[in-house]
């Protein structure tokens, strides 16, 4: 049986809900996906999800040291 990343504890967020958690626009999400450079994203069928820890891991990544 297969495992689904809900039955893991870890729901997949859809562009708009990336978008309103990180407080940017929509299009800026799909700007990233356009020129790879916002978090992972995961195909799923015709849609791109991203699981919350590729999303922490990226903002980390980008984090300011000097702050």
């Amino acid at each position: 049986m297969a495992e689904t990343a809900v039955a893991l504890g870890e729901a997949l967020l859809s562009p708009q809900q990336l978008a309103d958690y990180l407080g940017v626009p929509l299009a800026t999400v799909y700007r990233w996906r356009y020129e790879s450079s916002g978090p992972r994203g995961i195909k799923v069928g015709k849609h791109v999800r991203y699981r919350r820890r590729d999303v922490e891991a990226w903002l980390e990544a980008r984090t300011d040291p000097d702050q």
